[in-house]
C-alpha cells in the first residue's frame, strides 16, 4: 500500500500493514514465539530469533514509521528503553543539550546513569530557541527536546531548533509523547529522531508498557537497530499487538482528548480557587503562536496550581477526585490526575524542580474521553 498517499486518519489503520501472509488474517497475529525453524543454517523466512525481529513487532514498527512520516520504526520494552538506545549513540566526553522541563524518568536516566559514563548534560530553557546556542561546542552530539513539556506544557520551536542542530551537525531528538503524530510530526519539522512512550496515547488504554523510535536516515536507523538487538530491550509480541491495536483508534481518541482538554482548561482558568493553568491553547500561553504553527490542536494534557498554593491543598484535591484517577502515567481513555512533585518528577531534586515551575502545589491532568460534564463535576467537588 502506498502509505505516503494516505491521509493520517487512514494511516493509523492501514499504514505499513497488510493481511497476514499465512491465512489472510486482517489483524496482525500475535506471534508468541522466541525462535523460528530454519531449513538449513542461516536459511529462514526472514525471522530467526525474536529479540532480533518478530512479525508482530515488525508490523508495529512499520505502523510507527508510517504515522510519523518516517522511514524506519523501532519498538522497545519501554519509553525509557527507547531513550536509553538513543543515549548509547554517545561516547564518553560527548555533550547533550536537553530541555530543562522534562519527564523525571528522562532526567534520572541522564543524570544517574549516563552521566557516570562521561556524558555531559546541559538542561536549558528552550522556550527561546536561541538559548541553546551558547552550549553548543565541538563535543555537542545531541539536542533532546520535549514539546509540550512535562508537566509545565512549555512549547519549543522544533523547526528553529532543527535548523540550529543541522548547522552545527548535531542530532535532534524530539519526545513526541504528549502531542502524538495526530497533532505534531517532528520529522517533518526537521528532527532526526522521534521518541514515544507508546505506553501513553499510542497504546491509549493503560494496559501496556512500550517505547518507540522513528527516523528517516538509513545509517542512523542501522545504528539504532544494532543497539536494539545488542542490548535486547525489545517489546514482546503481545505488547506490540496491543499498541498496534491502539494506534488504529488514535485519531478518534485524540479528537475527544483535545475537545475535553480545551473545556477543562477553560473551566479551571475561570475558577476562583485556581491560580494558574498551563495549557498551550491559551492565547497568553508563552509560545502559543509556535504551538499553533507546529501542532494541529493542543492536546489533552494540562497542569494547574490552586490559589491556596500549598502541598497540602494539592494533595487534598487529588485525593478527593472520583472520576479522575490518582495514578502515574497519562494518555489513556480514562482521566488521570497526578502530583508531579511526589510522583512523576520526584527523582528531580526539589530546587531543580522549582526552577522550572514544578512547585509542590502543581497538579497535572491527563484528560480522558469520558463525558465532559462528569469530569467538570468531579473537579468542582474536589476543588470545592
Amino acid at each position: 500500500m502506498a502509505d505516503k498517499k494516505l491521509r493520517f486518519n487512514s494511516k493509523v489503520i492501514h499504514g505499513g500493514q497488510e493481511p497476514d501472509k499465512a491465512y489472510g488474517a486482517v489483524m496482525t497475529p500475535i506471534y508468541q514465539t522466541s525462535t523460528y525453524a530454519q531449513s538449513s543454517p542461516g536459511n529462514h523466512k526472514g525471522y530467526e530469533y525474536s529479540r532480533s525481529a518478530n512479525p508482530t513487532r515488525t508490523a508495529l514498527e512499520k505502523s510507527l514509521a508510517s504515522i510519523e512520516n518516517g522511514n524506519y520504526g523501532l519498538a522497545f520494552a519501554s519509553g525509557l528503553a527507547a531513550i536509553d538506545a538513543v543515549l548509547k549513540l554517545m561516547a564518553p566526553g560527548d555533550e547533550v543539550i536537553s530541555t530543562a522541563d522534562l519527564y523525571g524518568g528522562s532526567y534520572r536516566l541522564f543524570k544517574k546513569v549516563f552521566e557516570q559514563y562521561g556524558i555531559v548534560f546541559h538542561f536549558v530553557d528552550m522556550e527561546n530557541a536561541s538559548n541553546i546556542q551558547e552550549y553548543i561546542n565541538k563535543r555537542t552530539k545531541l539536542i533532546w527536546v520535549e514539546t509540550p513539556t512535562n508537566p509545565m506544557m512549555n512549547i519549543i520551536d522544533i523547526r528553529t531548533i532543527a535548523q540550529i542542530a543541522k548547522s552545527e551537525n548535531v542530532l535532534l531528538a524530539v519526545d513526541n509523547t504528549f502531542a502524538t503524530p495526530y497533532l505534531q510530526r517532528p520529522l517533518d519539522l526537521g528532527a532526526d529522531i522521534v521518541m514515544h512512550s507508546a505506553t501513553k496515547y499510542l497504546g491509549g488504554h493503560s494496559d501496556v508498557v512500550l517505547g518507540a523510535l522513528i527516523v528517516n536516515d538509513v545509517e542512523l536507523a542501522k545504528k539504532l537497530y544494532f543497539i536494539q538487538n545488542a542490548s535486547g530491550a525489545v517489546s514482546g509480541p503481545m505488547d506490540s499487538f496491543l499498541v498496534l491495536r491502539g494506534i488504529k483508534t488514535l485519531h478518534v481518541r485524540m479528537q475527544r482528548h483535545c475537545e475535553n482538554g480545551k473545556a477543562i482548561a477553560e473551566y479551571l482558568a475561570n475558577h476562583s480557587k485556581i491560580d494558574k493553568v498551563n495549557w498551550p491553547g491559551f492565547k497568553n500561553h508563552p509560545n502559543h503562536h509556535v504551538a499553533k504553527e507546529q501542532m494541529s490542536d493542543f492536546g489533552g494534557m494540562l497542569s494547574f496550581v490552586p490559589m491556596a498554593s500549598s502541598f497540602k491543598e494539592a494533595i487534598q484535591i487529588v485525593e478527593k477526585l472520583e472520576i479522575f484517577t490518582l495514578a502515574e502515567s497519562l494518555g489513556g481513555v480514562e482521566s488521570l490526575a497526578g502530583h508531579p512533585a511526589s510522583m512523576t518528577h520526584a527523582s528531580i531534586p526539589k530546587e531543580e524542580r522549582e526552577k522550572i515551575g514544578v512547585v509542590d502545589s502543581l497538579i497535572r491532568l491527563s484528560v480522558g474521553i469520558e463525558d465532559l460534564d462528569d469530569l467538570i463535576e468531579d473537579l468542582a467537588q474536589a476543588i470545592g
